[in-house]
């Protein structure tokens, strides 16, 4: 299976590239959603937890049919929604959207604070990109993701979601990075280096460091991995003051 993903200012649009998808014979089951917000109605159907641990959100899950009423025949589908520190609700709609929110069969699962998203029990989604889809709930976007059988297909959906208005998972990746730029340019400067200089080798730490297999974790305990994708650089001192700061940022 093949991943496509497009991000969309408005839900509507959204559901416009749901139907568009599954004209070109993708089915329901490999169509998911992730978009902000619950109407108080929606979440009224769902149970919740009864204790939440300091620091964590409250998570809400559960499988209640078609809900969140999406468009383009994803009634019915599963849909779950949880409360996630630093982005507020999402709702999920599909089993690969409701394994990104760390929930499974409708089943209320514990979602540690930040780390929602990262415990996804979905197979088929680039799951490296979790990071780019918190930006994009953060800013209101709706996220559509579909699972193509081969590689034709995978560039009409491309191509469908590009026709409903949606931006890219690499336009989404460039205007995350915008909106983090001057914060790591100053930093970086004021600790003695030239960012204009070591800015692609640095990005590239911070990024390493918000991927599934680093997690956030020290340099030390993930080296071995950085050495196997970063070989050019994991030993840069750029590219390592750029984990470090990924490792805040995930913390965060």
């Amino acid at each position: 299976m093949l991943s496509v993903v497009g991000i969309f200012t408005h839900r509507t649009a959204a559901d416009r590239a749901i139907e568009g998808l599954q004209a070109l014979g993708i089915p329901p089951e490999h169509l998911n959603f992730l978009t902000p917000g619950a109407t108080p109605e929606q979440l009224a159907a769902v149970p919740t937890t009864e204790a939440e641990q300091p620091g964590i959100g409250q998570a809400i899950g559960g499988v209640v049919g078609g809900a969140m009423g999406a468009s383009g025949g994803l009634l019915g589908a599963t849909v779950a929604s949880a409360l996630i520190p630093g982005i507020g609700t999402v709702t999920a709609i599909g089993l690969a959207a409701v394994g990104l929110l760390g929930l499974a069969g409708g089943a209320l699962a514990g979602v540690a604070a930040g780390g929602a998203l990262e415990n996804s029990l979905s197979q088929g989604l680039p799951k490296d990109e979790l990071f780019i889809y918190k930006d994009a709930l953060q800013r209101g976007r709706t996220v559509v993701m579909a699972l193509a059988e081969d590689t034709a297909q995978a560039e009409a959906a491309r191509q469908a979601l590009a026709q409903a208005g949606a931006e890219s998972l690499d336009a989404a990746r460039h205007t995350w990075w915008l909106g983090m730029r001057d914060a790591e340019a100053e930093t970086y400067t004021a600790q003695g280096g030239d960012f204009h200089q070591d800015e692609l080798v640095y990005r590239r730490g911070f990024e390493a460091a918000l991927s599934r297999e680093a997690a956030g974790k020290p340099y030390d305990d993930v080296k071995g991995y950085l050495r196997a994708y970063h070989a050019d650089v994991y030993e840069q001192e750029a590219f390592r003051r750029g984990y470090a700061r990924g490792r805040e940022y995930a913390e965060r």
